[in-house]
């Protein structure tokens, strides 16, 4: 106690302000001035071990009151404060801890009213999504950040841009790399552009995984990246440069609103262009035929990491030269849904992604393994469900590995089309559902919300399986 430092002047003054006593009449209670009274009040000094026993003896005061923090009323309050529809109202850490501290009725009253506006904002959200799958148009919408404006902007659109691909290929041809595209783009950068792709140490850029130095035009790489890493950012530095003019004109297509909108939108298009680079279309649309879509194979065959060959593969729909509409939902083991892509738009209305059955959770108990699965909607409709984890940059002792899930799944009816079909068929149909606010299955054990379609059902005589019951 004596070590650990205890300020609580808010919690002393409204110990004195409700037994309404002056500090001169306190200060005498506890055998202390009321000039350091008033210091202690102001958090100007802390509270004294001797002196902790005297206001618990005098005002029988648990002192395990005195002591508590409101650390986790003022993590929370910053919490609020950060959300998109208060930017730059965010208080400093003193104006959050007088809050907590002095006023903690206050407090909590604002984080009841915004954990309530977010829960309507949730409500409101669903229920626009699931006026838009019977294909009625609202105008409901929340703050949103820039981030989650592209990534509705590319969700909504097919996942294939022919501008950006046709200009890859051609690159990829002049640039005949053999099978050696790192070490070939690495001197197209120095020949063409001056530019030198150095691999750094960790403790050189223990935060970075990649950097461009324009004044000594060299370009950075963390020692913490694999080949297939290294090889994604080189190519990504490479698109941005020889396929510019492409990128730029997919960018103008996605009618963004905001500058920093538009950043986002032409990296994660770099993105898109790096990998065309790496595996061209002609290429890897006849190598993915001929492998019947077997993601192993062709990420050996092309030397890419799976993360990078799913992502590819959800791009395949050149018009006249189009393969199974595949679609990619990537996750982490916290269940954030990272990224959702391909299928000519997310197919939002009858997968939704956001059911906790899907392989893709349960893939991060057997890492590095693809699941397969056959999903069955409550439509009847089914998918093709595969997934597997993958590992980001490599993690030094003592950090936590990086590690997300990615599903790539297809319409079930094609997927004896693919490698996985025979097995897939012989398997039984897991139940699953859009998300669990618009899943009206009856019993469901995994169930983690009640459906907004339906009143819960309240019944003292009766418990089903699910936690949330209803009518």
């Amino acid at each position: 106690m004596a070590e650990n430092k205890i300020f609580a002047g808010p919690k002393v003054r409204r110990i004195r302000n409700t037994l309404g006593l002056t500090q001169t009449a306190m200060a005498e209670a506890l055998s202390i001035s009321p000039s350091y009274l008033n210091l202690i009040e102001r958090n100007q000094r802390p509270l004294t071990v001797q002196l902790l026993l005297r206001l618990a003896s005098v005002y029988k005061v648990d002192i395990e009151d005195l002591q508590g923090e409101a650390g986790g009323s003022i993590r929370q309050l910053r919490d609020v404060f950060a959300d998109p529809l208060l930017s730059g109202e965010l208080p400093g850490d003193l104006e959050l801890v007088e809050v907590a501290e002095a006023a903690p009725n206050v407090a909590g009253g604002i984080l009841k009213l915004y954990r309530a506006y977010r829960e309507q904002a949730s409500r409101l959200s669903d229920l626009a999504d699931l006026l838009a799958s019977e294909g009625r148009a609202t105008a409901i919408a929340g703050a949103r950040l820039p981030m989650d404006e592209v990534r509705e902007a590319l969700e909504q659109r097919a996942n294939y841009f022919d501008g950006i691909d046709v200009a890859a290929e051609a690159f990829h041809a002049a640039l005949a790399p053999g099978d050696d595209l790192l070490g070939a783009l690495k001197t197209w950068l120095r020949k063409e552009h001056g530019v030198v792709v150095r691999v750094l140490p960790i403790h050189t850029m223990p935060t970075l995984r990649r950097r461009f130095d324009r004044h000594s035009m060299r370009l950075f790489l963390s020692e913490r990246l694999s080949h297939h890493g290294q090889l994604g950012e080189v190519a990504m530095e490479v698109a941005q440069i020889a396929l510019n003019d492409q990128i730029a004109q997919a960018l103008g297509g996605l009618a963004l609103s905001g500058s920093e909108a538009r950043r986002i939108a032409r990296f994660e298009l770099a993105r898109y262009g790096a990998h065309a680079l790496m595996m061209p279309y002609d290429a890897f649309f006849a190598a993915a035929q001929r492998a019947r879509f077997d993601l192993d194979v062709l990420r050996a065959r092309f030397a890419v990491s799976f993360e990078q060959v799913a992502n590819r593969l959800t791009t395949l729909q050149r018009q006249g030269q189009a393969a199974i509409p595949f679609f990619l939902l990537e996750v982490d083991n916290a269940g954030h849904r990272l990224r959702r892509a391909g299928a000519q738009g997310f197919p939002q209305a009858r997968f939704g992604g956001g059911c906790p059955k899907l392989n893709v959770h349960a893939a991060f108990a057997q890492p590095g393994q693809i699941l397969v699965d056959r999903l069955e909607m409550p439509d009847g409709f089914g998918f093709l469900a595969l997934s597997r984890t993958v590992e980001g940059p490599q993690a030094t002792f003592g950090e936590r590995v990086r590690r997300t899930a990615i599903l790539v799944g297809c319409e079930a009816s094609l997927a004896k089309e693919t490698v996985y079909g025979e097995a897939v068929a012989a398997l039984p149909p897991v139940a699953a559902g859009t998300a669990c606010r618009f899943c009206e299955r009856q019993g469901c054990l995994a169930r983690a919300e009640p459906p907004v379609t339906r009143p819960l059902g309240l019944d003292e005589m009766v418990a089903g399986l699910s936690l949330f019951d209803f009518q």
